[in-house]
């Protein structure tokens, strides 16, 4: 349900991942930004909203945790899915390419 909700927001942004404007992880922080500063009143963001904690500073550096051991799983799984969603479509935009196309 949670990584369901996060895919969608990820498959929104798959053009700037793949142009290398933004990564998955910091879409990552974005996600759970909104989450987090929103009220909550669906089931994944009452979940995110008492599992994660965001903190930030002001060079825009963040961290992300568990509030509570199944918080840091969810953590470690959201971050799992979104490094593997990253890969996904690198490898995806890497396969019509030859070796060719990267001379300089």
């Amino acid at each position: 349900m949670i990584l369901s909700a996060f895919s969608k927001y990820l498959q929104k942004h798959d053009s700037e991942i793949i142009e290398n404007k933004t990564s998955a992880v910091k879409l990552l922080c974005d996600w759970v930004r909104l989450v987090v500063h929103k009220n909550p009143k669906q089931h994944v963001d009452k979940i995110v909203h008492a599992e994660i904690m965001l903190a930030e500073n002001t060079g825009g550096d963040f961290l992300i945790t568990g509030k509570s051991e199944s918080g840091r799983v969810l953590v470690k799984a959201l971050y799992n899915f979104a490094m593997s969603y990253e890969n996904y479509l690198m490898s995806r935009w890497l396969a019509d390419k030859k070796a060719d196309d990267f001379n300089s």
